[in-house]
């Protein structure tokens, strides 16, 4: 009996829809029998035939292009075939719904022509092949970030990571990692020896490139899960101070609607933008305040607002500079300031927006920084630094600079994307660890009587952390919930 691995998948590969082309996929140990059933002939390995695909009756479903990739030399490493038929999707599934037929079908000794082919789940194909090492773990992931990329830096970067960028850098590590094993082990399996395998072979002195090369990976991997994840930014404020307009500046939309009536936005308006190819999730709000005239509608978008504000890893503070002079108003910002404070981590940076330059004569904007301890600051943790821009988002003034803070703000290092690969936040926990767990080693060997036993346990789980990022050690639950994000027919 077939294992759930082991029995040949087919599904449609491409988007759901009508397009011009769309192609069914089958993935198995032995597909030669189905080719032969359904195209009437062999097919010459990786090498297009057009050809008609016909049903029971021997009527043409469609003409199609068929072309056969046998295992291994094939995306999952098993027998692939591949149709290519017309986009329409009646015609897809009656494709599909052929091949199942054909594949069901006994021989003159009444057996299946592939004997259990169903329908593939999401991200089966790429799980074969990472199951017959056709892709680690990195690489795999990697193909749904390329197919989900939202700028073309993410893109690029998604390339990079599918074509192994970002796993030759976990394989240099972990084979450094295991050269320092190898040498530690020695010495606890021959402590009879007079040779001192550590000190001649320089283990501190790896150890300390080790941590320096993790390092360099880390700050790379934060960069990468930055053009993955992007960031989540909301705009919040009181009603007028010209949130929704910064939005569609910001946007270069009209995506919400703008008026000076106190309240217009009752619900979260959503855009994502790019700032040199960092994906930016900028939300929109309701207008935060406390006032007789508020309806129950509002009141709803209030809540949905501050529910906005709890998941955001940075808040833009919007402020009307007409009316900075107003004590009600400057009254109603400090309430709302307070609120932020309780309600955001330390870690979430909050950058204070002054608009509506243009009402005010300001035609250049500025940036001012204030010393105070805050939690509301630019950056990670608390750095006692609050900053303020100046900016009108009806002439545009001040946004380059604004877009600078931003990219600042989620720690973007700047410069070309070139080189750079795609990371997920996994990774940067995995590699989180690995640092713990390398800092434990060294605290080990360092210490006056060194802890040999101690420092390869802590070695020994650096590279377990390690092999999680590319697979050689991952658990099935990781293996589902990565590949079931995976569209169906990859």
């Amino acid at each position: 009996m077939l294992t759930l691995q082991d029995a040949p998948i087919i599904a449609i590969a491409t988007a759901p829809g009508r397009g011009a082309v769309g192609i069914v996929r089958v993935s198995g140990k032995s597909l030669g029998n189905l080719v032969v059933a359904l195209c009437g002939r062999p097919l010459k390995p990786r090498e297009a035939s057009y050809l008609p695909l016909l049903d029971e009756t021997g009527a043409p479903i469609d003409h199609v292009l068929a072309l056969h990739f046998p295992g291994p030399n094939s995306y999952t490493g098993e027998d692939v075939l591949e149709l290519q038929a017309h986009g329409g999707p009646v015609v897809l599934q009656l494709i599909v719904a052929r091949c199942l037929s054909v594949a069901a079908v006994g021989s003159e000794h009444h057996k299946p022509l592939l004997s259990g082919l169903r329908l593939a789940q999401p991200g089966e194909f790429t799980q074969r092949a990472f199951l017959n090492h056709k892709l680690d773990l990195a690489q795999a992931e990697a193909v749904a970030d390329l197919i989900d990329a939202s700028t073309e830096a993410a893109a690029r970067g998604a390339s990079r990571s599918l074509a192994g960028a970002f796993s030759n850098e976990i394989h240099q590590l972990r084979d450094s990692l295991i050269h320092l094993r190898m040498l530690v082990e020695a010495t606890l399996d021959f402590p009879e020896e007079d040779i001192d395998f550590l000190k001649q072979a320089d283990a501190q002195g790896q150890l300390d490139r080790l941590q320096q090369n993790l390092a360099r990976v880390m700050a790379q991997t934060k960069q990468g899960a930055l053009l993955r994840e992007g960031i989540r930014v909301v705009i919040a404020g009181q009603p007028n101070a010209g949130k929704s307009s910064l939005l569609n500046a910001l946007a270069g939309a009209e995506l919400a609607i703008v008026t000076s009536i106190a309240g217009t936005t009752r619900d979260v308006v959503q855009q994502t933008i790019q700032i040199e190819g960092v994906p930016l999730h900028v939300v929109d709000t309701a207008g935060l305040r406390d006032h007789p005239d508020v309806d129950e509608v509002e009141r709803i978008g209030i809540a949905r607002a501050w529910n906005q504000i709890g998941q955001a890893d940075a808040v833009l503070l919007l402020h009307d500079l007409t009316r900075k002079d107003d004590a009600a108003y400057a009254a109603a910002d400090a309430q709302i300031e307070k609120t932020l404070k309780q309600k955001l981590d330390s870690h979430v940076p909050v950058l204070h927006l002054w608009n509506k330059a243009d009402a005010c004569s300001l035609t250049t904007p500025t940036r001012t920084t204030s010393k105070k301890s805050t939690a509301l600051s630019v950056g990670q943790g608390n750095t006692n630094e609050t900053t303020h821009l100046t900016l009108s988002a009806k002439t545009g003034d001040g946004l380059p600079a604004l877009r600078q803070q931003l990219l600042q703000m989620v720690g973007w290092q700047g410069g070309s994307a070139e080189g750079m690969f795609m990371a997920r936040e996994r990774h940067v926990q995995a590699l989180l660890e690995v640092d713990e767990h390398l800092m434990q080693a060294n605290a080990s060997l360092q210490a006056q009587v060194p802890a040999l036993d101690l420092l390869a346990e802590e070695l020994r789980l650096s590279q377990n952390a390690l092999n999680t990022i590319t697979g050689e050690f991952s658990s099935d639950d990781l293996l589902g919930v990565i590949f079931s994000s995976f569209c169906i027919g990859k």
